[in-house]
């Protein structure tokens, strides 16, 4: 990916995660609160602990997140998949 493509990426997945998700926005689902990973989502690096940690807090919204249009590309993505492995998040089975 070209590092313009990757700064596109991250923008886009900026904005997705501070829209209003409808149902999800409620005080335990915000997409926002998973902004400490996204340095590993558009990059493929290794997650933080910070990461690690918002992860294991939203895991029960994951769910929600694939079902959202705005946000499943990003749940399902192939470095999301390695990040939630890394951090010992199962992928949802919805």
């Amino acid at each position: 990916m070209t590092m313009k493509k990757s700064v596109v990426s991250a923008v886009v997945l900026v904005a997705l995660l501070l829209i209003d998700v409808g149902p999800l926005a409620q005080a335990a689902c915000s997409p926002a609160e998973l902004s400490p990973c996204l340095p590993a989502i558009t990059s493929g690096s290794s997650p933080s602990g910070a990461c690690c940690t918002k992860l294991k807090q939203q895991k029960p919204c994951l769910c929600g997140y694939l079902q959202n249009p705005s946000l499943k590309q990003y749940v399902n993505s192939p470095n999301a998949k390695k990040v939630l492995s890394a951090c010992g998040v199962p992928y949802p089975k919805c």
